[in-house]
């Protein structure tokens, strides 16, 4: 990578006493070998639009043009090697066949292809295992157990010449022997097999591989060559002499590179043979060929991908819509390996048309998108079936799913149905406009109520007020006040302590509230009995009874929610039942009865405080009050009535509100008062 960018941003300046050279930037850059790093500096490449063409990097994920939009190869996609590994498998009858890769794209996307390509032509994997040269031992040792239990003969290796000797010593050790290897092109041909420990295993190993060819006068090229710039004498010759690099009989790859350089040599000349007036530049302008500008470096992409010239040797180069080479490979048997040879023999030709696009289409049935999964239909071929959509709260994420997958329990399928997302969390925020709405309510509700009893305080002294019974009166607005602000642990996300607050405090509150009221009703029967002669019934129920009463009757309350709050109070809860969709928080009663008897107990006294107001309803009216308290408990139980089947069949937060609102109707009914 580091390499890379250098080449694009111009290369370092060459100054000597045989050489001045500016630095440049690269037009185009050949290389790398090896399908990972290419991966790593082509989508660096295309950012700047210089063409990487290759010559030996086979990874389908390269094909993808959005993340590698300057990325040609003269070799073709692994792609189409992984489906005529399928096809050469099942042309043998092995249909029970075990598979292993390196853990890297190359080796993960090759496998997966013929995986998928084999299940389609009828063969079985029984395993796949995946390890890398430099991971942890233990990945090593299970791909070698996989072997080693398995029941199948036959090995589709699709990993690097490392992973392959790796792999091969530690077979060797453990005398595993009696398998057939089909391999990828990466290893197949690779002469540095020959020093593994376990390399007679190999023999007899089949695979693809590019086709070789010979390059026209490569041979008399190195064979010229000598050491002009070494401390010889000048006169030593290649002629003679066999060796490795003169060695031009099995050039496979190194044609690719021979393809790869002439293809950048001919979309150069056609920058550079530009004709005015018909180039690809604005208004058809062409490169100024004394100095190609590196922003024009998009435009040898253009020429590159209308590539199409034949080599000497009467092999045509070109590019499909991919920038891929069409796909061509000889099928080669490892026949002898030793130490210090192998001998690699082509048995056969195989030859796959990279134009796509004119293969007509024959199936029984589409491939099944992901969000959907495959059902056999009754009584036809297993190519046939019919792609049903994923029940709730399934997917699938995988083209041709068999099945679907259950999301975990606080996730849902999205609307493709090939994810899961985490739920929705529903519940009454300050941040709403409700929870803003009701929190105001609850507010100005305290407001008002607080600013009666500010005037009550203030002319505590007149008549009026001293005969309206102030004691009770100013306990009533305190309690009403304690009504309207305890709502407002009802917003908000719920908690342990403010779901143990949230019923309990109104509980205790508007007893205290009913206690009040019921004690001046009880003070407008007794007063007006007592105003009959003879009657002393007003010092049965003075001012210390009248406390007494309300403290008695809060008491009891204060005692139902204590056993509440100690035996099984209320707590947080998810609820995920009443939505699938959504996730509702709230709080769970915990013990339903103790909430009955909570609530209960305060109707019991609304009924009673009902009872002696409309007895006293058509008191005179010097007794008047009674009136107004039976119609207060009038709108008391029509609140009652219209909460308690609103509050069981309103879902998630609505729920809460309809609490809220009966709570704020309710304490509304004593601000007469």
């Amino acid at each position: 990578m580091r390499s890379a960018l250098v080449s694009a941003n111009g290369q370092r300046e060459i100054i000597d006493e045989r050489n001045c050279t500016k630095a440049d930037t690269a037009q185009a850059i050949l290389g790398h070998s090896a399908s990972a790093p290419t991966v790593g500096f082509a989508r660096i490449m295309g950012r700047f639009q210089i063409p990487v063409v290759n010559s030996f990097a086979t990874c389908a994920c390269l094909s993808n043009r959005e993340e590698f939009p300057s990325f040609f190869r003269t070799i073709p996609s692994d792609l189409h090697q992984s489906r005529a590994l399928a096809k050469l498998v099942k042309h043998f009858s092995w249909t029970w066949v075990g598979a292993i890769s390196n853990k890297n794209q190359y080796g993960i996307n090759g496998i997966t292809t013929f995986i998928q390509a084999a299940q389609e032509e009828g063969v079985c994997i029984e395993y796949y295992q995946a390890f890398e040269q430099t991971g942890p031992l233990h990945e090593l040792a299970k791909v070698v157990e996989s072997e080693k239990h398995s029941t199948s003969k036959v090995i589709v290796a699709f990993m690097s010449h490392r992973e392959v000797k790796v792999l091969a010593s530690e077979l060797f050790r453990q005398n595993i022997t009696g398998l057939q290897w089909v391999g990828s092109d990466a290893w197949i041909t690779d002469d540095s097999l020959t020093d593994s420990e376990g390399h007679s295993l190999l023999v007899g190993s089949l695979g693809f591989t590019v086709s070789k060819a010979k390059i026209p006068g490569l041979e008399e090229h190195l064979r010229q060559l000598h050491p002009s710039q070494k401390p010889c004498s000048g006169f030593e010759s290649l002629q003679t002499v066999e060796s490795y690099f003169t060695d031009v009989s099995e050039l496979r790859f190194t044609n690719n590179v021979y393809k790869s350089v002439y293809a950048v040599a001919h979309a150069l000349h056609s920058l550079v043979t530009c004709e005015e007036g018909r180039g690809p530049f604005y208004n058809g302008s062409c490169a100024d060929t004394g100095y190609i500008q590196p922003w024009q470096s998009s435009r040898v992409l253009h020429y590159l991908q209308n590539i199409n010239f034949t080599t000497n040797q009467g092999e045509r180069v070109t590019f499909d819509q991919n920038r891929d080479s069409p796909a061509r490979y000889e099928l080669v048997n490892l026949q002898h390996v030793t130490s210090r040879t192998m001998h690699v023999a082509t048995v056969g030709v195989f030859v796959l048309h990279i134009s796509m696009h004119l293969v007509p289409v024959s199936v029984c049935s589409e491939s099944c998108p992901p969000g959907r999964h495959k059902v056999l239909q009754k009584r036809k071929h297993i190519c046939c079936y019919d792609c049903i959509p994923c029940a709730d709260g399934e997917i699938s994420n995988i083209t041709d799913s068999m099945e679907c997958f259950k999301c975990p329990i606080e996730y849902w399928p999205n609307t493709r149905g090939d994810t899961c997302i985490l739920k929705e969390i529903e519940l009454l925020s300050y941040a709403e406009i409700m929870g803003i709405v009701l929190t105001f309510l609850c507010l100005m509700g305290a407001i008002v109520t607080t600013a009666i009893a500010s005037v009550f305080f203030h002319f505590r002294e007149t008549p009026i007020v001293r005969a309206n019974n102030s004691e009770l009166s100013f306990l009533l607005l305190f309690s009403l006040t304690l009504c309207f602000l305890c709502s407002l642990t009802f917003i908000g996300r719920p908690t342990e302590w403010s779901c143990m607050l949230r019923h309990t405090a109104f509980g205790i509150t508007f007893v205290l509230c009913i206690s009040c009221v019921l004690g001046k009703t009880i003070v407008v029967l007794m007063a007006f009995r007592a105003s009959l002669p003879g009657s002393n019934m007003m010092k049965w129920f003075g001012p210390a009874q009248q406390r007494l009463s309300v403290l008695f009757f809060t008491l009891i309350q204060v005692l139902i929610c204590t056993l509440w709050l100690t035996i099984n109070p209320p707590y947080p809860f998810k609820n995920m039942n009443h939505y699938k969709e959504k996730i509702i928080l709230e709080c769970a009663l915990g013990s339903s009865v103790w909430f009955w008897a909570v609530f209960g107990y305060i109707g019991l006294l609304a009924v009673l405080c009902f009872v002696l107001a409309f007895l006293a309803r058509k008191l005179p009216d010097n007794f008047n009050e009674a009136k107004f308290i039976t119609f207060s408990m009038l709108i008391f139980w029509s609140v009652w009535i219209a909460f308690i089947p609103a509050f069981v069949s309103s879902p998630g937060k609505f729920t809460v509100a309809m609490e809220i609102f009966a709570i704020i109707g309710r304490g509304r009914r004593g601000v007469p008062f």
